[in-house]
């Protein structure tokens, strides 16, 4: 990374280049700079530039490549002369690149040391997974029975939980799904598989609670099949709201508290305890992205989940139109070549649904993102993958599985910060790294939730919001390293409960969004 200046000094005209192939760099000063403006390096420019949006290094004919990242994000419908702003309505997006004749773990990264006797204070489980919270979890099998659950809920909270100190919360898995559905249709069983793998999540301790309605598509035997779940049979985790012995409101309300209580009792038990850090499940998501993503917040989350990696943790990239730009850089770093087929499979499946919606991968890039300077879905692409780290992907993930290798692993999710969210909690996630550009108050109730904001002037304005400042980076105040090891260190401190993320004090949590591409009736 270029940098022309190393510290932001006042009125001081600076931007930031990627790579020395890169004709474009982008605009570092809060507030952007006006036209007139004078870089160190002589660069004038032509017109005013917003803070993050990109500023032509040189003269771009009409029809050539403007090149970001040291790849080409978009080609110039017109004539840009130097020092001129470029934004997406100047440019022609690149058409998708073919998943044909990839290069297959081609690029396999040097051996890093491994980081050995690294721990965190977990809670261990019965089937070998390990919890960074402990957490009562009740499910449903349809959204019916929604407004009884939450009922309960409230009352657990209140009467219950305060008798159980080491349990640190009840949660309402709460979904939209159950019934009005297709639920033996192509593609049914990526929800259904989600929700079941939700109720096995590490922090949940396996101490699974079911409440059902009893007359819906999606019966506790289809979302349960016999075996599927780590409990005795002596041990009934179902309530069925529509059973004989529930006489009224009152009476669903005591059969839930009741089985709650002996599930409270019994995750009480439990205490934390020295875990390997092996043990650590970490889903990587970026949402409200802006230009400064891949350039600060991105990087320092590739710089720690390269250490985790080391450390024998598991690690999950997702989202998959914002790393379908790069799928070469990604084929060639996956382990085997089994595995870089498994990631074109995954990209051709999601090209095959896109299609059938009638939509592209250019439908990925919201208004804020391009406010924030990304001008498409390759330019946002390019700065994704980078919180991928550079270690070799070792695993590839379907939506509604749980990850099964240590490791980099890319689970195969939509882009939306809520769908990718529960489908990572499904695969087993018990730590979220979420960075952001605009900004959003995003939370999971489930797991704790690591913020960390791409720019000074966010960090700023939403302090008791954000966990980490990664727009140091970009004014030269500190390094990428340097911040990814306060990252890193973070995420020890708050899987071992010894440290809230600012969601998390404040209880801020995002509904639960299941990705359903199956008919809905």
């Amino acid at each position: 990374m270029e940098e022309t200046q190393q510290s932001q000094e006042a009125l001081k005209p600076l931007y930031i280049r990627i790579s020395d192939q890169d004709n474009v760099a982008i605009v570092v000063n809060e507030g952007g700079l006006p036209a007139g403006a004078v870089f160190a390096c002589g660069l004038t420019l032509q017109t005013a530039v917003p803070q993050g949006h990109k500023v032509a290094l040189q003269a771009i004919p009409k029809d050539a490549p403007v090149i970001r990242y040291g790849v080409v994000i978009g080609h110039a419908l017109s004539d840009v002369a130097a020092g001129t702003w470029i934004n997406e309505a100047m440019l022609r997006m690149p058409q998708a690149p073919s998943l044909d004749d990839l290069p297959l773990a081609t690029r396999q990264p040097g051996e890093a040391a491994p980081l050995t006797g690294l721990t965190f204070d977990g809670y261990r489980n019965a089937d070998g997974t390990i919890g960074t919270r402990n957490i009562l979890a009740i499910s449903a099998t349809v959204q019916c029975v929604t407004g009884v659950v939450e009922f309960a809920v409230r009352k657990i909270r209140e009467e219950l939980l305060p008798r159980y100190p080491n349990v640190d919360d009840v949660v309402y898995l709460e979904h939209g799904y159950g019934c009005g559905v297709a639920i033996d249709a192509p593609h049914a069983e990526i929800p259904i598989r989600t929700l079941r793998n939700l109720s096995l999540n590490p922090n949940f301790g396996g101490q699974i609670l079911l409440v059902s309605l009893g007359c819906e598509k999606l019966q506790a035997t289809k979302l349960f099949p016999a075996g599927s779940i780590p409990i005795a049979q002596d041990d009934p985790y179902l309530i069925t709201l529509q059973d004989e012995e529930n006489v009224g409101f009152a009476s669903m309300i005591e059969a839930i508290m009741a089985k709650a209580e002996r599930r409270l009792a019994q995750l009480n038990a439990r205490k934390r305890e020295p875990c390997p850090l092996s043990g650590l499940v970490v889903g990587v998501q970026c949402g409200g992205s802006d230009a400064f993503s891949g350039v600060t917040a991105n990087p320092v989350v590739g710089y720690a989940t390269d250490l985790l990696v080391r450390a024998g943790a598991t690690v999950m990239f997702s989202e998959v139109t914002e790393v379908r730009d790069g799928i070469a850089q990604l084929t060639a770093r996956a382990a085997t070549p089994e595995i870089g087929q498994a990631l074109l499979r995954e990209m051709q499946w999601y090209d095959d649904y896109l299609k059938r919606g009638g939509a592209d991968r250019s439908a990925n890039t919201s208004p804020g993102n391009k406010r924030g300077g990304l001008s498409n879905i390759v330019e946002k692409a390019m700065g994704s993958i980078v919180k991928s780290g550079t270690s070799a992907i070792s695993g590839v993930v379907a939506p509604g599985e749980r990850v099964a290798g240590k490791g980099l692993n890319f689970l195969a999710t939509p882009a939306s910060d809520f769908i990718c969210g529960t489908l990572q909690l499904a695969a087993g996630m018990n730590l979220h790294v979420f960075t952001t550009g605009r900004g959003t108050p995003y939370g999971l109730a489930a797991v704790p939730v690591i913020k960390v904001a791409t720019r000074d002037s966010l960090a700023r304005r939403w302090f008791d919001l954000m966990d980490l400042n990664a727009g140091r980076i970009a004014t030269g105040q500190a390094t990428i390293e340097q911040v990814g090891q306060e990252l890193f260190d973070m995420m020890i401190a708050i899987a071992s409960g010894r440290q809230q993320s600012c969601a998390e004090k404040l209880k801020l949590h995002n509904s639960l969004v299941l990705f359903n591409p199956a008919p809905v009736t």
